[in-house]
């Protein structure tokens, strides 16, 4: 099967309720089933962020593959990156079903999952029977249970066991669905947080951030990153936010919001982090992105690399080359050679 055809099959997962359909989903990638990129990326989208080489920006954000359950079968649909996750130290079932929705009218998604996963240790088992070297760059998602969390001791364990086995790790401290979870953005918890893993040599560390953050609350973040030696964030999660033009019965689901309204808010916060960070942390571009125009806006703002999720969720694997492809074409009307000259230049 091409991809081409695995979103049209997509499509058939619709009169399913949206859990359901994106385990099927996961099954059908970990079997093969959605094919693999038509040709390689244009080379204008080759580019270099958190000292490593991508061959394009795109990547698939945390929380589509939890489990690193079809890390392989994802890079091959032209993915530059693949993060997987949120993984905690333990399994856990995460919050009660029904807990996905689709807001189909807005192009959007509210989820409460819970940080829903199998743990570490079967994460790290399927890590280490990946076949290597990887066919793009791979980003591991760390989180803390939901009960029993010491997140100053959970954090740096998680990222010792991921070294040698993740080209970086993000330390997600910013999901609605774990109580508590987004005090840890706070000064003091995070610099203790990220002062523990600052202590292993291991791969370079992102911090994922609320788009719900107040302009005032940024700079500190940013700061207390770049004091723990962070080489990135990523902006941004989901929102608890709930615009008025939410036109879903669903709207008023609790959880973060994702997809298409939030894009706005969560470019705007990046913008913001680029002018506060000056250069001194790589940025990743998040929310709302569902094409080439989309993923040009965020590195204009200030990304060096962009993920999606929702759109991927909505259009399947074919929208990975569709996107590449029309960013490669808007880089060179603008004028630029290569995706760095893009970036920050409309910040």
């Amino acid at each position: 099967m091409t991809p081409r055809l695995a979103s049209l099959a997509t499509l058939l997962l619709r009169s399913l309720d949206a859990e359901t359909a994106h385990g099927l989903a996961l099954k059908a990638l970990s079997a093969g089933l959605a094919g693999r990129a038509e040709a390689a990326a244009d080379p204008i989208l080759a580019t270099e962020a958190l000292g490593l080489r991508f061959a394009n920006p795109l990547g698939l954000a945390a929380g589509f593959d939890k489990d690193a359950v079809a890390v392989l079968p994802l890079m091959r649909l032209g993915f530059g990156f693949v993060e997987a996750g949120t993984v905690t130290p333990r399994p856990q079932p995460g919050n009660p079903r029904p807990r996905l929705f689709r807001l189909t009218e807005d192009a959007a998604v509210i989820n409460r999952m819970g940080f829903n996963n199998g743990g570490v240790e079967a994460y790290l088992a399927r890590l280490r029977a990946l076949p290597r070297p990887l066919p793009a760059v791979f980003g591991a998602n760390i989180g803390v249970n939901k009960e029993g969390a010491d997140p100053a001791r959970d954090y740096p364990a998680l990222y010792q066991a991921l070294v040698g086995l993740a080209d970086y790790v993000t330390v997600n401290v910013s999901s609605p669905n774990t109580p508590g979870l987004r005090d840890l953005q706070g000064e003091e918890r995070l610099a203790q947080i990220l002062a523990g893993i600052a202590a292993i040599d291991g791969p370079p560390v992102l911090v994922k951030i609320a788009p719900d953050l107040s302009e005032n609350a940024l700079g500190p973040i940013i700061e207390t990153c770049i004091a723990q030696g962070v080489a990135g964030l990523i902006v941004s999660n989901t929102t608890i936010a709930r615009p008025e033009s939410l036109r879903s019965p669903h709207r008023g689901e609790a959880g973060g919001l994702s997809g298409a309204p939030l894009r706005d808010r969560a470019t705007e916060v990046l913008r913001h982090c680029h002018w506060i960070a000056g250069g001194r942390l790589t940025l990743v571009g998040v929310g709302g992105i569902a094409s080439g125009a989309d993923a040009l806006a965020k590195i204009k703002a200030g990304a060096s690399l962009v993920q999606l999720y929702t759109a991927f969720a909505y259009a399947g694997p074919a929208l990975v080359s569709a996107i590449l492809r029309d960013l490669a074409a808007l880089l060179r009307r603008d004028g630029f050679t290569s995706v760095a000259e893009a970036v920050g230049t409309a910040a």
